[in-house]
């Protein structure tokens, strides 16, 4: 994949939605006119200038020549899955450092809506980076061994969509990428909104947003980002195990998260979606799912059991077992009435798995096809 023209240091993305519109404003010019510029470049995002624009007053072509890029990021790889469901791009940034993105493809089919077989076919969904690495450190995530190096500008987030848009029709985004994204709170919340308005129109209902649980965070998502599905990595039942694995979680004790979890979902009404990784001897016994099956079961909660993906030969996790899965898994459901999915794996030959997502790691990962599979909006209770 051949790279774009660099970009310049003084000029911002179209997409920095607070920065544009407030140009615009101080310039006298309608604000109006942004999503159709936003339009132009969705539609063709090899575009190298802003003059191809139609329909704009004079002052506008002044200032985007001026102040504004077409995009600040350049796609430069793109790998694809040997079964060709999944796409990894790896995108620089305009500070010269790097993210990773990963087009998934589903088919409906698999899914079920009122218990029957949903119609349609393949789509895709876009998994998106927040941030370049990130500060929690989970101990099994690959991306937690870059550390934190900078957060993305909300245009950054967006223009990931751009990117993907040259191999797929996206139709969900789920920021379950690089990066913790309520640590990188308010470019989260402006790239949402500029997803969700014209020109994208994105539903709120196919956006979701992943955290480890940043409690501050999780208390005014729903009124910053009504009707965008919160997941939550949980990966553990207990405080003691919760602090083991996920170094952060020390900062936001699992009962305070609790707590912030039953106020947003009495406040949203939305069903919360736990994911829980499966690590061998850890927090995959018998014991850990009837832990899990009382914290959830007054939620109206899906959790999702994600086998654990190799992040490199110093990892000291291993992956449960299937048996250890479906015992969890009967568990949670038998007993506790609680909808609880196992995650098919998609891309793990090109490290673009759940965890996997790292720049420049040495270690191989492991191969092996992936299939195609039902998607997180699929499920219904």
């Amino acid at each position: 994949m051949a790279a774009a023209s660099s970009s310049s240091p003084s000029r911002r993305s179209v997409f920095d939605a607070s920065y544009i519109r407030a140009e615009f404003a101080a310039a006298g010019i309608s604000p109006h006119f942004i999503p159709l510029i936003w339009k132009y470049v969705f539609q063709n995002p090899r575009c190298g200038d802003l003059d191809a624009v139609p329909s704009l007053p004079a002052a506008a072509y002044a200032l985007l020549r001026q102040k504004f890029q077409p995009t600040t990021s350049t796609l430069t790889a793109a790998a694809e899955s040997k079964d060709g469901t999944t796409t990894k791009l790896l995108i620089r940034l305009k500070n010269g450092e790097s993210v990773e993105a990963v087009i998934m493809r589903y088919d409906t089919k698999l899914g079920k809506y009122d218990g029957k077989p949903r119609p349609g076919g393949v789509r895709s969904t876009l998994c998106v980076s927040s941030q370049v690495g990130c500060k929690m450190g989970c101990r099994f995530c690959a991306t937690g061994t870059m550390g934190f190096k900078s957060n993305l500008s909300s245009g950054e987030i967006v223009e990931q969509l751009i990117h993907a848009s040259r191999y797929s029709q996206i139709r969900n985004v789920v920021f379950m990428g690089m990066g913790e994204p309520l640590n990188n709170y308010n470019a989260l919340v402006e790239a949402i909104q500029v997803l969700t308005g014209l020109p994208f129109q994105l539903s709120p209902k196919r956006i979701t947003v992943s955290t480890v649980g940043i409690i501050h965070s999780i208390n005014k998502f729903n009124s910053d980002l009504p009707k965008i599905n919160l997941a939550v990595s949980l990966h553990a039942p207990d405080q003691d195990i919760r602090c083991h694995i996920m170094p952060a979680a020390r900062a936001f004790p699992l009962g305070k998260l609790m707590n912030a979890l039953e106020s947003y979902q009495k406040e949203s009404k939305q069903t919360i979606f736990i994911e829980y990784i499966m690590l061998d001897g850890v927090n995959d016994q018998e014991q850990h799912a009837h832990q899990l099956g009382k914290l959830l079961e007054t939620f109206k909660a899906v959790v999702n059991l994600i086998p654990f993906n190799p992040i490199g030969s110093s990892s000291n996790f291993k992956t449960s077992s299937d048996h250890n899965v479906k015992k969890f898994q009967k568990v949670l459901r038998s007993t506790y009435d609680i909808r609880t999915t196992i995650r098919q794996q998609m891309g793990q030959d090109i490290a673009g798995a759940c965890g996997q997502l790292v720049v420049s790691l040495p270690d191989e990962r492991s191969a092996g096809g992936a299939t195609l599979c039902s998607d997180i909006e699929d499920i219904r209770i």
